[in-house]
């Protein structure tokens, strides 16, 4: 169970602490986040050989370029690179659809100058002489892609500062082992995949040798890409980890999220295993994205009173969070398989409600005095950080803007509770979002419409699409 940190304490390892202790620059070893500079020189010495420009998908993939390292610092760095806009209007499988005003076979598919943000250059411990730095798109005159994740959150971020507000962020996320290296035409269960171990492990500290193993070398990698993380830990499922990182910037949390995935997967398929990020990958397990979010004036914790009370700023989040995230689901729950999640019993909320340390709730209060925070329970482990950050903080401005008060808190099963309920599709939540003037006033109507036709395009690729459940019930039945 979940213990409440003091300044002195480590938190549990499924809740970071919103307020880590800072580690004197003196004390604190040579690290792999570079400044330009210090890449500059990287290169010289023949340190850094590669570097992997990277811009964040509306999917929460990665996607660029590999340079050669001195080309990048000589040609790019200062200058940017061309991209295929494409990247931000196309489906997970890079299938080009028509319906963006962003780009279409109309418009030729033309480029984006995609320019490196300097402040996030990183060497990769789990690649040879490689640095990552990740970029954001520009269109006509250097103005930034609004539809671009990283700037949907940005303005975000920028409507929250309005009331002299700011968030911290630290990610909980869940995903699955499985053995073997995965393929399309590979079953997933018996016969094909199968996750890393049969047991439920959660809390396990006796771990099989090959999942040892790969926490260590999860957990050295990540430290020395500066992304240390507060623990690792088997979690209920067969194969299933959570990772919890420390509190810190919406922008740099969402950032080394990706980056994190990258190392996730890249070290199981060194070890001849698959690690996925579907929020469910097989019927009966679900892996979420937890949000936990704190927030701040001037450096002071907000959300609780002085006695440690829920201020009535954080009354007011929490209103926001009931009410508009319904409306912006698309944004945290992206594909057809992030609804298998919302099931009763299963640690993923079901309805809308929210309650101080209890699990079964949609917005979870947690932590004690300055520590109190919210946990979003909503995203699962598919959900684009980026975008899920962002809904979570547009639904707090919208309780700000309206000085929302939620309903009694729920401080039983929440799964039984008189309330509404979470989105059950992604057809309806789809329809609810296209619909919701809300979403429109947050996000600005052409955000909207741009991932509301990324939505409709996974709806409709599932469509037509007969899966191996509706062969195994009407294959000689029907």
């Amino acid at each position: 169970m979940t213990t409440f940190p003091s300044y002195e304490r480590q938190s549990d390892p499924g809740t970071p602490s919103p307020h880590p202790r800072h580690v004197s620059a003196r004390t604190r070893r040579p690290g792999a986040a570079l400044t330009m500079p210090q890449l500059r020189e990287a290169v010289k010495s023949g340190q850094i050989d590669t570097v992997l420009l990277a811009l964040p998908t509306p999917q929460g993939q990665l996607k660029g370029k590999r340079y050669g390292a001195r080309h990048f610092v000589e040609r790019v760095a200062d200058n940017g690179a061309s991209m295929c806009l494409y990247v931000l209007a196309t489906d997970i499988d890079m299938t080009p659809h028509d319906g963006f005003d962003l780009t279409s076979w109309d418009t030729g598919y033309g480029d984006t100058t995609v320019v490196p943000d300097h402040t996030t250059i990183r060497r990769l411990p789990w690649m040879q002489r490689t640095a990552l730095v990740l970029g954001d798109a520009t269109g006509g005159e250097s103005r930034p892609v609004d539809v671009a994740p990283r700037q949907i959150l940005r303005r975000q971020l920028a409507r929250l500062a309005t009331y002299g507000l700011h968030v911290q962020v630290g990610l909980e996320t869940e995903f699955v082992l499985y053995q073997g290296v995965y393929t399309p035409t590979m079953a997933i269960g018996p016969g094909g995949l199968t996750p890393l171990c049969e047991d439920n492990l959660d809390y396990a500290l006796d771990h099989p040798p090959r999942m040892d193993r790969y926490f260590r070398h999860l957990q050295s990698a990540l430290g020395r890409a500066d992304m240390p993380v507060e623990a690792i830990k088997s979690e209920g499922a067969p194969g299933q980890v959570e990772v919890t990182f420390p509190y810190g910037g919406a922008l740099t949390a969402c950032d080394q999220h990706l980056v994190f995935k990258h190392a996730a997967r890249t070290l199981a398929a060194r070890s001849q295993m698959t690690a996925t990020f579907m929020a469910s990958p097989q019927t009966g397990i679900g892996s979420g994205l937890h949000l936990h979010i704190s927030l701040t004036r001037a450096g002071n914790a907000i959300l609780p009173t002085q006695d440690g009370q829920l201020s009535p700023i954080g009354r007011q989040a929490i209103a926001g969070l009931l009410s508009a995230l319904p409306d912006l689901a698309p944004l945290y729950a992206p594909t057809i398989n992030s609804y298998r999640r919302y099931v009763p019993g299963s640690f993923a909320p079901a309805v809308m409600t929210w309650g101080y340390d209890n699990r079964t709730c949609a917005v979870r209060v947690v932590g004690a005095g300055d520590e109190l925070h919210l946990e979003v329970r909503l995203p699962g482990a598919d959900a684009n950080p980026y975008l899920a950050v962002a809904a979570a903080v547009a639904a707090i401005c919208h309780g700000l803007d309206e000085e929302l008060e939620p309903p009694l808190d729920c401080d039983s099963n929440s799964y039984a509770a008189d309330a509404p309920g979470v989105p059950a599709t992604l057809e309806h939540a789809l329809s609810r979002f296209r619909r919701s003037p809300l979403a429109g006033t947050a996000l600005g109507e052409d955000t909207v419409l741009h991932y509301a036709r990324l939505a409709e395009i996974e709806v409709e690729h599932h469509r037509t699409r007969v899966t191996g459940e509706e062969q195994r019930r009407g294959f000689t039945r029907a």
